[in-house]
């Protein structure tokens, strides 16, 4: 994954990434009812601000009734103050709640999209053949995602905020020093010189911030990627535990472990050097900031031109107009995350275009086709780089034929069967696919997704699909009499179950779904051949209908077939399937 040079946080490509995401909830059917409470939490933002300017008249009378001593005054004010606080908490408080409800809303939908692009139309499978150009999907789906729209909503909302902030308070700034007079080129005074000096100071801050913060973006950026790929690389040493252990592997996984994490430490360096920098000058920007506007009032306050909660007042709403002016200042670490996040959702969505493409643009045509017949016309195999793997296929299968797949290793038996599924676009040629009939495609290693042992022998079908006496049967009749007891049992399967029980496994999902078409790619080469024989013999009497083709090498496989395709290696790493 590159790393981002980014010149500006704003860029062409950024914002039209950016906009595409936002479109994805707003302008669905879902974004009325969000819009509707985005509203309402907008309406409660600009209320917050009207409370802060309150706070801020209560402040200046409870200190102008302090200097004048008047103790009438003073307990009125101070009620005053305590309601007006007592209305801000509240408001402040659904506000938030609100934003909220938003932010879960929109994350919903942002993630059903994610989740639809990635596991339909077998763009999960191609991304998986463009993994040198994406890390991680599950991190952005999960975690980039739910960044995304949190800072999404808290910059707007505080960014609104600012922005009647200043319309609100430098109003107010400007009345307070509209009249204020300074030897400037003699006798002469700046209407407003507050509201003058709080848009210089920020505009100088806010340039000098992002010369300083640049760097964060990209820092950011590789934060996300060296922190998944260390977690990922200890999940699949968790997952592949005893093969790890069994093979005396331990040290270079644990060598592979460090290096990864050497990098979250470099990049975590980096970064925290930056954050540092930045701190201290956002520090210092604000520590200035907070004496300004006494230095600024003290001249009248001494000349008696204005009251002990004139001056308050005066600090109070500087503090406010500044803190608006400034908001890229103190955003702008949040806003070097966010733009990470847009950066990666983006990516991801483009690699998931370029998974569409190749689907799209297949030279390699998957058409439903008559019922009861597999035809494949022409077809030629190619790898994602080009080369030819298998040419000139003209092959049929009728339902009901039992067909073997024989050759060498890397001629491309198990490529063959990707294409007839759809997964491998790479090549050319027509593939006539039974119309409306139920395939299956059982692997060598069997997918066991987490979950009950009665969800993992019914999948693909779901939980309850099958009832638990056949579910017992099918068990029994593969030969794990063990497991039938143990259905509500949810375990680590895959390092629970042996490579030979996870292939009986799969042959017991093949009885339980009864599909119309089964194929099989070297799905029992785990076991013995005494074993693997009488699986078949199930196969062939519980599902007499079915059409069976297997790749496999031994000679008990093919004996229980009635057709034999054999690829046979010509030249160059070309093959030739040659039917009986």
């Amino acid at each position: 994954m590159r790393r981002m040079n980014v010149q500006s946080l704003f860029d062409q490509r950024f914002v039209r990434h950016l906009v595409r995401l936002i479109r994805v909830y707003w302008a669905s059917p879902a974004g009325v009812t969000g819009t509707l409470l985005l509203l309402g939490a907008i309406v409660l933002e600009i209320g917050g601000v009207y409370g802060n300017f309150l706070l801020s008249v209560g402040e200046r009378r409870i200190m102008d009734a302090l200097q004048a001593k008047d103790g009438l005054e003073f307990a009125g004010s101070l009620g005053f103050f305590a309601a007006v606080a007592t209305g801000f908490v509240l408001v402040s408080a659904w506000r938030v709640y609100l934003r909220q409800l938003v932010e879960i809303r929109w994350r919903e939908s942002e993630t059903a999209e994610y989740l639809r692009l990635w596991m339909s139309d077998r763009a999960y499978y191609q991304m998986h053949l463009h993994r040198d150009e994406l890390d991680n999907p599950d991190q952005r789906i999960a975690e980039d995602i739910r960044d995304f729209v949190a800072s999404a909503l808290g910059l707007s909302l505080s960014l609104l905020s600012a922005l009647a902030t200043l319309v609100w308070f430098g109003g107010l700034l400007w009345a307070l020093s509209r009249d204020w007079v300074f030897p400037l080129n003699g006798h002469t005074h700046v209407p407003g010189i507050l509201l003058w000096v709080a848009l210089a100071y920020a505009a100088v801050s806010t340039w000098l911030t992002h010369r300083v913060g640049r760097p964060l973006v990209g820092l950011n950026f590789d934060r996300l990627r060296y922190e998944a790929d260390f977690r990922f690389a200890l999940m699949r040493f968790r997952d592949n535990v005893e093969t790890v252990t069994l093979s005396r592997g331990e040290q270079l996984e644990r060598q592979g472990a460090t290096e990864r994490f050497r990098s979250v430490m470099s990049n975590w360096w980096e970064l925290i050097l930056a954050q540092r920098r930045l701190t201290l000058f956002t520090g210092i920007v604000g520590q200035a900031n907070g004496i300004v506007p006494l230095l600024m009032a003290a001249p009248g306050f001494f000349a008696g031109l204005m009251t002990l909660g004139t001056v308050v007042q005066v600090r109070f709403a500087y503090g406010q107009v500044s803190g608006a002016l400034i908001w890229f200042v103190n955003a702008y670490q949040e806003i070097a995350r966010w733009r990470a996040n847009v950066e990666r959702l983006s990516s991801f969505e483009e690699v998931m275009e370029e998974a569409d493409a190749d689907i799209a643009h297949a030279r390699i045509h998957v058409v439903a086709g008559p019922a009861g017949t597999l035809r494949l016309s022409g077809v030629s195999l190619r790898d994602p780089h080009g080369r030819r793997l298998l040419d000139d296929i003209d092959v049929a299968v009728q339902k009901g034929d039992r067909v073997v797949i024989s050759g060498p290793s890397g001629t491309g038996k198990t490529t063959l069967l990707r294409a007839i599924a759809g997964v491998w676009p790479y090549g050319a040629g027509r593939i006539d696919l039974p119309d409306a009939e139920r395939m299956l495609f059982v692997p060598q290693r069997p997918y066991l997704p987490n979950g009950t042992l009665r969800a993992i022998v019914s999948y693909p079908a779901s939980e309850g699909t099958h009832d638990d006496e056949r579910i017992r049967e099918a068990l029994h009749a593969v030969g794990l009499d063990a497991l039938a007891e143990r259905l509500d049992a949810t375990e680590s399967w895959a390092q629970q179950l042996s490579p030979a029980e996870q292939q009986r496994l799969g042959i017991a999902r093949v009885l339980l779904n009864e599909p119309a078409w089964v194929f099989l790619d070297k799905a029992t080469s785990a076991l013995d051949e005494e074993l693997e024989g009488r699986l078949y013999t199930l196969l062939t009497e519980r599902l007499p209908r079915s059409t069976l083709i297997s790749i496999a090498h031994r000679g008990e496989v093919v004996a229980h077939h009635g057709r034999r395709w054999t690829i046979v290696p010509l030249d160059r790493g070309v093959s030739q399937l040659r039917p009986d």
